[in-house]
């Protein structure tokens, strides 16, 4: 019996092996639970235009936000574990397993890892009308000014959610969250001074603060990044030991065969280390992030925990 059974584990692992060989046969859907012009969307849909050449189907690519990217990313968790349906994730969702405990779903559960993209510092600008020129004279402007300044974020547990979290516990000031549903109207409301702060990833925000349509007054990696070198870090200006990045990455729905997981990490690890994107992406301000399925795994499970303290340090709540 013992040796049927295991005759037939290895039948079904062979089918799925060939079935896998065949993927994709029809095309693939790419849910981006945040808004349009957001670094998910920009770099979502070079993925995409990359797989397709790769692979020889449509990789679609459609943005569901809302919730905080819960409500695009619950679409993917009940969605057929076929590979036909991809989710487009990024450290919102790590957040989000600390920050909001009671959505439809659990990543680690719920959803299987299919590769990391890549990552890009952020960039701390405000309104040209905010009476600072550098992040010491915005902090004291702030503290004279509590709860009376509003910092935009494309919604809830979203890394700019959380870096302006970090930054108020950090430096010690009271600055009012206003989340939106996704980073484009968080950046029209910057641009258009309905809020006077906000923490955006530095390859859809440099070109606003090098028009002086905001004011650069830090980025939040560990150095200053290569796009704005003029722009000091958050540590180096005023506020020691704050560093924090966005990051991108790829899941199924949990069930997905794994052939089609390592076929599809094989594919995004080529695309992202490829000469021509790497340095495109460089001039961007990002940075590919290449990992195994395996190494995604523990990497999601290390970030969960990260921001779990993070989360607890700096008070952050649901809005």
């Amino acid at each position: 019996m013992l040796r049927g059974l295991l005759a037939l584990l290895c039948a079904l692992a062979g089918a799925t092996a060939a079935w896998a060989q065949g993927y994709p046969n029809h095309p693939v859907k790419v849910i981006v639970p945040y808004g349009v012009g957001g670094p998910a969307d920009i770099f979502g849909r070079e993925i995409a235009a990359r797989l397709q050449d790769a692979l020889g189907q449509a990789f679609v690519v459609e943005d569901r936000p809302g919730g905080g990217s819960i409500v695009g990313t619950d679409i993917v968790a009940k969605s057929p574990a076929d590979g036909y349906t991809l989710l487009m994730m990024s450290n919102t969702h790590t957040v989000n397993e600390t920050l909001t405990p009671n959505k439809p779903f659990a990543l680690m559960r719920d959803f299987a890892p299919i590769a990391t993209v890549n990552y890009s510092d952020l960039i701390l600008v405000i309104h040209p009308s905010v009476p600072a020129k550098n992040l010491r004279e915005f902090i004291a402007y702030a503290k004279a000014n509590p709860g009376k300044l509003n910092y935009a974020s494309s919604g809830t547990a979203t890394p700019y959610h959380m870096a302006g979290e970090m930054f108020k516990a950090l430096a010690g000031v009271d600055i009012v969250h206003i989340p939106h549903k996704g980073s484009d109207q968080a950046r029209t409301a910057i641009l258009g001074g309905q809020v006077q702060m906000m923490f955006d990833a530095v390859p859809t925000m440099a070109a606003n603060a090098r028009a002086g349509k905001v004011i650069a007054l830090g980025t939040s990696g560990a150095k200053r990044s290569p796009v704005t070198p003029d722009v000091p870090t958050v540590a180096e200006a005023g506020v020691p030991g704050y560093e924090t990045t966005i990051w991108l990455g790829m899941m199924a729905p949990a069930g997905t065969p794994r052939p089609v997981l390592d076929k599809l990490n094989a594919e995004v690890n080529k695309i992202i280390n490829s000469p021509q994107v790497r340095e495109n992406w460089a001039k961007r301000g990002a940075y590919p992030l290449s990992m195994s399925v395996d190494a995604f795994d523990k990497f999601l499970r290390a970030d969960i925990e990260k921001w779990a303290k993070v989360v607890k340090m700096s008070g952050a709540k649901v809005d």
